[in-house]
């Protein structure tokens, strides 16, 4: 199957109605303009003899055309971070030349010139149209190529990561056809280059819901445009849903009555964030959704009725939960191993593992991750309870070795997150002569306290290895755009030495 497959059926069965909105500028698109358009840019590129289509872009209206025309043309979908440096960009595009290439219209002026690149920018390439009415039919091989997504990774060079037809159907297959109501809308401010805003895409058309663009977030922005275009669901990350919070200080409620349900993903939600948000917004249905690029989007889900079970408990560890990232999907299994590759029990700290149909784990140049049983190594530590409710710990490469106990920084970080006057948190491990690496911690706070207090609050907590030996207070710890802690930046500010 090709995800071209899914538009078509949308617009054979609501074709009139709207497909997507760009909240910049208003100018929206239906199910059977996107496909006629995705048809006609399919030709294009096509006779273009390219092998990639790439996108330099924020979110418009071009972007669910580019997807689609690309699964129907056969060609890998290529979306690039448009925040990195020109040197940057110039050597992932030479990574997937030749190419079609779609970007905004200052930076086609700067591109234009290579011979292996066919340069649109969004109101040209919108534009084109086809030499013929005769267009070749999309491929259905679930092998075919269907998305590469260059990894955000913090050191080293970008991995391109390998999404193939059959992983990305499957993931969306776990939504309802045409179960969107008419009045339904998912307001999409994720980065097109981030497999979340990948995944709404595809599922907003799957259930033939309409989408609204924010093609940057800024808070209060936010919740106008969630106002004005009477949004029901959407999706954030979790330094998102903190500034929206931020954004509504003082207030009792969001003034949100029509937004049914907030997905939240990317990165460790700090519980005292999530728990002001569900006191904002009383009529929203909470999900955190968590999931890599690798994985296809979303592997496990902490649904509304933990939220709610958690959140109204006065039972410790019942509300602990409401950290978590939940259980996993069906047809996904999640285990915990250690160093060795050994399967570890429940409350036992060590490297999730995922398989299923929907996990990719592929990347271009290098192959597969996936072991001969399937796992797929995510990179991400953390445990499993009893229960089978999975807990993230942050990078496993983030674990800080002291005197040769590993130490989970998010662990620690939970504890200070618990202190009223705490924020958020972000705790590394620096060179030490004594243990090997020191614990230290950078945090936010909402009044003055001393580092000792905080200490002291680690030490009643946890076992004294765990305490941070230095404290540094920041106005604003430091995120990227998708949601990610860049702990390297934290590490500097103790060591003054980059610390990639």
């Amino acid at each position: 199957m090709n995800i071209a497959l899914f538009l078509e059926m949308a617009a054979d069965v609501f074709g009139s109605r709207t497909a997507f909105v760009d909240a910049s500028n208003g100018e929206s698109i239906s199910y059977r303009g996107l496909f006629q358009a995705a048809r006609a840019k399919a030709q294009v590129m096509r006779e273009s003899g390219v092998a990639h289509c790439a996108l330099i872009d924020t979110a418009n209206l071009t972007i669910p055309v580019a997807l689609f025309a690309s699964g129907w043309a056969g060609l890998p979908y290529v979306p690039i971070n448009y925040r990195l440096t020109a040197t940057e960009i110039d050597a992932l595009l030479a990574r997937v030349e030749p190419a079609l290439l779609v970007t905004d219209a200052e930076r086609k002026q700067a591109i234009t010139g290579r011979q292996k690149l066919v340069v649109h920018d969004r109101q040209s390439f919108r534009e084109v149209h086809p030499v013929s009415d005769d267009v070749e039919p999309w491929t259905d091989a679930p092998d075919a190529i269907a998305v590469l997504l260059f990894t955000s990774g913090t050191t080293g060079v970008p991995k391109a990561a390998i999404m193939r037809h059959k992983h990305l159907v499957s993931y969306t297959l776990m939504t309802e056809f045409a179960s969107a109501e008419e009045d339904e809308a998912a307001l999409v401010s994720v980065p097109p280059y981030h497999i979340a805003g990948i995944a709404a895409i595809l599922t907003s058309v799957y259930a033939c819901r309409r989408v609204v663009q924010l093609p940057t977030f800024e808070p209060n922005e936010w919740l106008r445009v969630a106002r004005e275009q009477n949004v029901t669901s959407t999706f954030v990350v979790p330094t998102m849903l903190a500034r929206i919070v931020e954004a509504l200080d003082g207030q009792k409620s969001a003034n949100l009555p029509h937004l049914h349900a907030l997905s939240y993903g990317g990165g460790k939600m700090p519980l005292n964030v999530i728990r002001r948000a569900m006191d904002l917004f009383p009529d929203t249905e909470f999900t955190n959704a968590y999931g890599l690029t690798e994985t296809s989007s979303t592997i496990s889900l902490l649904g509304p009725d933990d939220h709610r079970a958690a959140h109204q408990s006065d039972d410790p560890n019942a509300q602990k939960r409401l950290a978590s990232a939940g259980t996993a999907l069906p047809g996904i299994e999640i285990a915990i191993k250690d160093d060795v590759g050994r399967e570890l029990g429940p409350n036992e700290r060590g490297e999730i593992y995922v398989r299923g149909e929907q996990v990719s784990g592929e990347y271009e140049g290098i192959g597969s991750r996936i072991d001969a049983e399937g796992w797929f190594p995510t990179r991400d530590a953390g445990y499993v309870d009893a229960d089978g409710y999975l807990f993230l710990d942050g990078r496993a490469d983030d674990v800080i070795v002291r005197g040769g106990e590993n130490l989970s920084p998010g662990e620690i970080e939970d504890v200070l997150r618990e202190h009223e006057v705490v924020r958020d948190a972000a705790v590394v491990g620096v060179p030490s002569e004594e243990w090997g690496e020191a614990v230290v911690a950078a945090v936010e706070v909402s009044q003055e306290i001393a580092v000792e207090a905080l200490q002291d609050w680690v030490r009643d907590h946890m076992r004294s290895s765990r305490v941070p030996e230095q404290i540094h207070f920041w106005d604003e710890l430091p995120y990227n755009e998708t949601g990610k802690l860049l702990r390297r930046v934290v590490k500097e500010s103790f060591t003054g030495k980059d610390a990639t």
